[in-house]
């Protein structure tokens, strides 16, 4: 009899599923998901994310019927017990250490090589044995990931001259308009299994003291592989052209922008991220969209995604304890419960806002906003990297280790990125309308109108002022330090600034 094939939660397109030999389930193999109700217990999750995740699996459980055995239990031992006794079990290296230690703690159960990635673990690391100690650069290994599956290359050229057309995908929003004028993104309709999640939740909360975060509205993002494929065509072929030039700009009104809101489904394995980049490539043969939007968008999957994932197993679990700047501060109540209401500063009011109606925003949000504002208030990295995680849709420990500690909060000291991404009021101004009707003044340093931003960078670089002088390109910006008059005063205030929203 076929070996049993065990999907977690985040394995549930058919890729996962494709006979591969030794190397994959067995042709047919019989199918075991384990809803496991501890998950939950542990952690406050975004709900809208625990909606999504369960009404995912529950799809998937349905589209595979007689095949798969669906446990709910209170944890995967219990349900793996329940489901396949002691009978062997093979499974797909699944997404993080704590399931990679479990799925090893147990004596049956095989693991296959990973899925759902473009690059295997095992050519990461030959990759990066060749650099012979250097750093593992994301550009290098874009251009190497381009090179090696023939992405928007042409007789082994980059498409357009170039790899990176970023300098071309910096524009910041139209002006006069508070939304792109692109079609909507694809919006799923919920069902009676979206009706039952619901119930569940509902009933957890009330009656076993589980416990979440943020609201749970309709659901907006794809749950099955067919709403996926429909939301992939949709944002190639009327959202993509407008993707590359303001895929770093922010509007209020339109917090989604021409972004393609594919990535819970690449996180959830609905999509291969093969047949997404493929889909762009084409779309610029064909003349429909440009090339630097078709890049940025390429860069996103094959570059930035492949390499977060692949750092955050070549780096090692230690990874996460990283603190190279000391930050230890709480965070506080505003932040961890999204009250969106309790904030002044106009872009984090709007930012939390998002979060909490709906479990995500776009990447410079994430990074210039939420991830800057914890860097320049010293939050401690460990649990801001534990809450992006638990609030937003798409995030998983994979995703959101190198992305906040390495990325966005520099913990790693430099490992990751060659500076810290953090900035004052006057980019968020160049690149959104949020500063529009602030009560803070982007330019204000001090003061009551002054912007927590701007008044944080400068705290921030003065506080780290040895360690970051001796970076090559935070050196000038250290250096204004010295031509800042009111430095004194900026730094009283940001010491007496009290624990309250901003």
């Amino acid at each position: 009899m076929t070996t049993p094939h065990w999907l977690f939660g985040d394995q549930l397109g058919p890729h996962f599923l494709t006979p591969a030999g030794e190397q994959g389930p067995g042709q047919g193999a019989p199918v075991v998901m384990i809803e496991a109700r501890s998950v939950f217990r542990r952690r406050r999750f975004h709900r809208a994310k625990a909606h999504l995740v369960l009404s995912a699996m529950r799809h998937r459980a349905a589209e595979l019927g007689d095949r798969v055995t669906y446990v709910r239990a209170d944890t995967y031992r219990q349900g793996l017990r329940r489901a396949v006794g002691d009978a062997d079990v093979t499974v797909c290296h699944p997404t993080s250490y704590a399931a990679l230690r479990l799925v090893r703690s147990l004596p049956r159960v095989r693991v296959l090589p990973a899925r759902g990635f473009l690059v295997a673990h095992e050519e990461f690391a030959g990759w990066a044995a060749r650099l012979g100690g250097g750093r593992l650069l994301q550009e290098n290994f874009y251009h190497w990931v381009r090179q090696r599956h023939d992405l928007l290359m042409d007789a082994g050229h980059p498409a357009g001259g170039r790899y990176n057309h970023d300098h071309d995908n910096r524009e910041p929003p139209p002006r006069g308009t508070a939304a792109l004028d692109v079609p909507r993104p694809y919006r799923p309709r919920e069902d009676d299994i979206d009706a039952e999640v619901r119930a569940d939740l509902d009933r957890w909360e009330r009656e076993e003291g589980v416990r979440f975060v943020g609201r749970d509205g309709p659901r907006r993002f794809p749950a099955t592989r067919r709403e996926a494929l429909a939301a992939l065509r949709r944002f190639v072929a009327h959202r993509l052209a407008s993707f590359g030039p303001y895929e770093d700009a922010m509007l209020a009104g339109d917090p989604v922008m021409a972004h393609s809101l594919l990535s819970s489904s690449m996180n959830l394995g609905l999509l291969h991220p093969a047949e997404c980049v493929e889909q762009a490539e084409r779309a610029w043969r064909d003349g429909s969209v440009p090339v630097n939007s078709a890049e940025g968008f390429v860069r996103q999957v094959a570059g930035w995604r492949e390499y977060v994932w692949q750092l955050y197993w070549h780096f090692g679990e230690a990874y996460r304890h990283g603190n190279a700047l000391g930050h230890t501060a709480e965070l506080p109540a505003y932040f961890t419960e999204l009250d969106a209401d309790a904030v002044t500063a106009r872009c984090l009011a709007e930012v939390l806002a998002q979060v909490r109606d709906t479990g995500w925003t776009h990447h410079i949000p994430r990074l210039m906003v939420l991830g800057s504002h914890a860097l320049q208030r010293g939050w401690d990295p460990a649990a801001v990297t534990d809450w992006f995680h638990r609030c937003f849709v798409d995030g998983y420990d994979w995703v959101m280790l190198p992305n906040v500690v390495g990325m966005s909060q520099y913990a790693d000291g430099g490992r990751m990125t060659t500076k810290p991404y953090t900035s004052g009021g006057a980019y968020i101004h160049r690149m959104s309308d949020l500063c529009r009707g602030c009560a803070f003044r982007p330019t204000d340093r001090t003061g009551p109108r002054a912007c927590p931003y701007t008044a944080g960078y400068w705290a921030f670089l003065h506080r780290h002022r040895d360690r970051l002088s001796g970076n090559p390109r935070m050196r000038r910006a250290v250096q204004g330090l010295d031509r800042l008059a009111d430095l004194d005063d900026v730094l009283h205030q940001e010491r007496h600034r009290p624990d309250e929203a901003p």
